[in-house]
């Protein structure tokens, strides 16, 4: 064999430190995830590590970009069911709970924006599977535009609630709200 990696192992580890890294990440946030403690965790040497990943914001948009995958996998299999509610509570459980895999997609990664031009599949994905699942209540709005809107009320609403700052009582109701009346959901 020459001294080449296969390829698919390479593939494996790299998942493997995504994989560590969000679980670290989940359990303690982002602030304990170092390059060193994560090649520790992982069961590589630094430099192993570093073959795959840069730095720290490298890892971090990999767990983002992993995120989004699965986002828009949840989001698919919800829209198949129910539409537009069932995205809603696919949408809020995810975030709710995966704060920190949140965070990383819609905080520490600027870069992964719809508008810049290498932004990678998953991203437009999630914002896919959310535009089919408004498009069908657009009733002559633009379907972008709509489902740039419900993006913005679903993240508001995670990040609001996540920060304490509505009342938890009304949490169910603000749900039923954004599921089925916001956007005119008979």
């Amino acid at each position: 064999m020459s001294g080449t990696r296969d390829m698919g192992a390479e593939q494996g580890e790299r998942d493997h430190v995504v994989a560590v890294a969000r679980r670290l990440a989940e359990a303690e946030g982002w602030a304990a995830v170092s390059v060193r403690r994560l090649a520790a965790r992982a069961g590589l040497a630094l430099a192993d590590l570093y073959r795959h990943f840069p730095d720290r914001e490298a890892i971090v948009a990999a767990v983002a970009v992993r995120g989004f995958a699965d986002l828009a996998e949840a989001l698919a299999a919800a829209r198949a069911g129910d539409g537009w509610p069932a995205v809603v509570t696919a949408y809020l459980d995810f975030a709710y709970a995966n704060p920190e895999v949140y965070d990383a997609m819609l905080t520490h990664t600027p870069d992964l924006t719809l508008g810049a031009v290498a932004v990678p599949a998953s991203p437009r994905t999630a914002f896919a599977e959310l535009r089919a699942a408004l498009a069908p209540l657009a009733a002559g709005r633009d379907p972008d535009t709509l489902a740039e809107v419900g993006w913005g009320v679903l993240h508001g609403l995670v990040m609001l609630t996540r920060g304490g700052r509505l009342r938890p009582g009304a949490q169910e109701e603000r749900e039923v709200l954004v599921a089925r009346r916001l956007f005119d959901v008979s």
